[in-house]
């Protein structure tokens, strides 16, 4: 009982990692792929984008929003969900500092 639980668990871990993920990159296509201004190359707008129609501007950023939101929410997930193996770690580190701070 207690491994297909465990099981269950990590399948469900992994569900939400994937979300995120593909969330994170159809944010990115739309972005830069997708609402692509007419004669205009694919990516960065950079300086051109005091050339563009209002409206594909406003879409785009919200598009960059939306990513930005899941890359957060991916980190904070990750920190909650390791954050035993994270302490552990940062709690190695200072202490080797301690004992050979020249190093």
């Amino acid at each position: 009982m207690k491994k297909s639980k465990k099981i269950l668990w990590q399948i469900v871990h992994w569900i939400i990692i994937i979300s995120f993920i593909l969330e994170i990159i159809y944010g990115m296509v739309q972005t830069f792929f997708i609402l692509v201004p007419e004669g205009m190359l694919p990516g960065p707008l950079l300086g051109r984008a005091a050339d563009i129609p209002f409206e594909l501007l406003v879409s785009r950023r919200l598009y960059a929003i939306e990513t930005w939101i899941a890359i957060a929410g991916l980190a904070i997930y990750l920190a909650i969900v390791y954050r035993s193996q994270l302490y552990k770690a940062l709690i190695k580190e200072k202490k080797d500092e301690k004992e050979n701070p020249f190093e």
